[in-house]
């Protein structure tokens, strides 16, 4: 059988632990007898150990081999590869009232950068945990200091507890291998919106660091996990942590592109033959390694305070009808023992995470190849999402596997899921534009046995297809029995859906406005608060522009209405609320939007005059709409704006100030480089200023 490239996404295996080892088949023999017939997702017990590991080091033979013919194919056949761009009122002790993380599920808490708890403000980032006094505002200060190796990205604070997770640089690559590397090269951040991004990590290590904070002028570490893999996700529910992690770096140590090809070099006959010579020289050395390396030093490892555990249990290992080489895990634990960590591991890429109170999804990407296994299912579609459930809540002993489903389509992000009454909800999108084949689905699962769960199959209850045919999702929202979406090609078209009854859900009403929308916040039952990009029509497609903000009347559904607009600048002007719902900050009738602001730019130019930096606070009401309160200056330490910065992609929009938070009348805005704390009722001046 030839060996066709499967990619890692399109497999899967689900164990509680396991590592064995076994052989690998030389280059060209059969493997495991799969064939390009229907792919099933329901899952199935392996065996044995040793079977479990030949499909894992099938897969990576096969993944690696195809990631090297394409390398060298690429590097032949284009001779300027190396300009293109890789991409794998009071003073009291305590305010009244302050803003909270903007956490899609309101009892589940979402790990960011920023949080306090009303008299504290902790942040991490390069290289320390930092704990500010922030009450009374005026006299908000750095109290205490903890340094911290590695990157800190994310963190939780319940009580006088703390978990920060750090980005650890992975071994195996240096920073010279990454230069001349293109499979390397890419830097991958966060993936926070989903346009254009996949929910994969950074690529580096995770460690979770447990701190006491009773003396927040010393914070004490008290447990240290590590983890072989990339932090995708985090939420906590109560004391009970759960993150999800995957490796997504190539398994068993193995590489992509020799380091004796200089990706720059003039294509002689010389240099082309050298390549060919290089890339069969590391495709045996990838083969020696994955035949040789003990699945043991591959498999995703947790660490407590630096002790391995033994050799891992083989007791639990289920897969699918295929099978795959990338891992994907959810670790629960509690803040507040010292009880060990529940880990349930995927062999899978990973996907958008949303997660209730009670479960936790996953939904993963599959493209089909004819040469490949595929859903029968869905024999007609060249887009999929496995869609892989948790069982999560306060007790992480609790969370275990329940089951899968899948549905055509992708999801852009973790809003395109909801679970209600049960059933989860999703919005996907298939195609790409601008082919016409564009569509979008909403669909509604729910397990098959609702007395038993565990090991439950995700079943397609009810459907609406092909809605917004030319159209890619934007935006989705769903609130109890109702689901609303923004769709875009040239005109925002706002949806609204009554899914009241699950086996038939309805589309009940559409208003089309120019732009889109990347965000809907829920204002009121009766009214949706969005940001978005206002657009210049030109028939067959439209330019985004400046930022606009709306409020809809979802009153009636059926007959959807725009009552408030606002536009803030011309195109390239930019907001981290564009792309991260956590920099969307609304506080008793106020928005906080960091803002960069940028003139002189529409119907497809860009501004050309960066105005302002900082934060935008707006006075917020359905009766009356926007209107401006003032701003907090995050000025650079030059004074001058940097107009290049107007060069601002729709869809990777950020600012210098990225987060906000109220407490009773004050605002701090909050940037990598400082907090500025102003009084809202006299915006224009810093009250405090705190320099990181």
């Amino acid at each position: 059988m030839r060996l066709a490239y499967i990619k890692p996404w399109h497999w899967l295996l689900l164990v509680a632990v396991a590592g064995c080892r076994g052989a690998v088949p030389a280059v060209g023999d059969a493997i495991g007898g799969r064939t390009a017939g229907p792919l099933a997702y329901e899952l199935a017990k392996v065996s044995s150990c040793e079977d479990a590991e030949q499909e894992l080091r099938d897969a990576a033979l096969v993944e690696m081999n195809a990631q090297l013919d394409q390398a060298l194919a690429g590097y032949l056949e284009h001779g300027d590869i190396c300009t293109a761009t890789f991409v794998m009122e009071d003073s009291g002790s305590a305010p009244r009232a302050t803003s909270g993380t903007n956490n899609q599920v309101a009892s589940v808490d979402e790990a960011d950068f920023i949080k306090h708890d009303g008299h504290y403000i902790y942040r991490v980032g390069p290289g320390a945990l930092t704990v500010l006094e922030a009450w009374p505002a005026a006299n908000t200060r750095v109290v205490g200091r903890v340094t911290i190796d590695g990157t800190p990205v994310k963190l939780f604070i319940q009580g006088d507890l703390a978990a920060v997770y750090v980005s650890v640089p992975r071994g195996g690559s240096t920073n010279a291998e990454a230069a001349t590397s293109p499979s390397l090269a890419a830097p991958r951040g966060a993936c926070t919106y989903g346009y254009g991004c996949r929910f994969e990590g950074d690529g580096n290590d995770t460690a979770i660091l447990l701190f006491d904070l009773t003396d927040r002028t010393a914070p004490k570490l008290l447990r240290r996990f590590d983890i072989n893999s990339s932090l995708i996700a985090a939420r906590r529910i109560g004391n009970t942590v759960h993150t999800v992690v995957a490796q997504v770096a190539p398994l068993f140590g193995v590489k992509t592109w020799p380091a004796a090809v200089r990706p720059c070099t003039v294509r002689t006959a010389e240099v082309r033959q050298d390549a060919r010579s290089a890339f069969e020289q590391l495709r045996q050395e990838n083969i020696e390694k994955i035949q040789n390396t003990p699945l043991i030093d591959v498999w995703p490892t947790l660490r407590e305070d630096g002790v391995a555990p033994a050799e891992p249990p083989c007791d639990a290992i289920y897969r699918a009808a295929d099978g795959g080489s990338a891992f994907t895990s959810l670790l629960s634990f509690d803040l507040s023992s010292n009880g060990g960590v529940t880990q349930s591991t995927i062999i899978s890429r990973p996907g958008a995470v949303y997660a209730s109170a009670e479960t936790l999804y996953i939904a993963v990407p599959q493209t089909h190849s004819p040469s490949e296994p595929w859903f029968e299912e869905l024999s007609q579609e060249q887009e999929a999402s496995s869609v892989h459930a948790f069982r999560i809540g306060s007790d992480p002993k609790a969370s275990a596997y329940l089951g899968s489903g899948v549905v055509k389509g992708r999801v852009l992000n973790q809003f395109s899921m909801d679970e209600h009454r049960g059933n989860l909800r999703i919005a996907t999108t298939s195609g790409h534009l601008p082919s016409p084949d564009t569509h979008n689905t909403l669909s509604v699962l729910s397990f098959s046995d609702r007395s038993d769960r565990n090991e439950g199959r995700l079943q397609l209850q009810g459907q609406i297809d092909h809605i917004a045919p030319g159209e890619d999702i934007r935006s989705v929202r769903f609130d109890g029995d109702r689901g609303f979406m923004v769709t875009f090609k040239k005109t925002d078209p706002l949806f609204t859906f009554d899914l009241s009854k699950p086996e038939e859900p309805k589309l009940l009403g559409e208003l089309m406005i120019p732009g889109f929308s990347t965000y809907i916040h829920m204002l009121d039952d009766e009214h949706l608060l969005t940001i978005g990009y206002d657009a210049d029509d030109h028939g067959d497609f439209a330019y985004f522009d400046g930022v606009i903000l709306q409020i809809f009347d979802i009153g009636d559904p059926q007959v959807p209405a725009l009552t408030h607009k606002a536009t803030i600048g011309t195109r390239g002007s930019s907001s981290e609320a564009l792309a991260d719902h956590l920099a969307f900050t609304l506080f008793q009738g106020k928005l906080a939007l960091p803002m960069t602001i940028c003139e002189g730019g529409g119907d497809g130019a860009y501004g050309t005059d960066m105005t302002f930096s900082g934060l935008i606070i707006y006075d917020v009401s359905v009766e009356k709409g926007f209107s401006e309160s003032g701003r907090v200056a995050n000025p650079p330490s030059s004074g001058q704006y940097n107009n290049s910065l107007c060069q601002n992609w729709w869809s990777n929009a950020a600012s210098e100030v990225k987060r906000s938070i109220f407490m009773d009348e004050y605002v701090y805005a909050i940037s990598p480089n400082a907090v500025h704390v102003q009084d809202t009722r006299a915006l224009g001046r810093d009250i405090a200023t705190v320099h990181f």
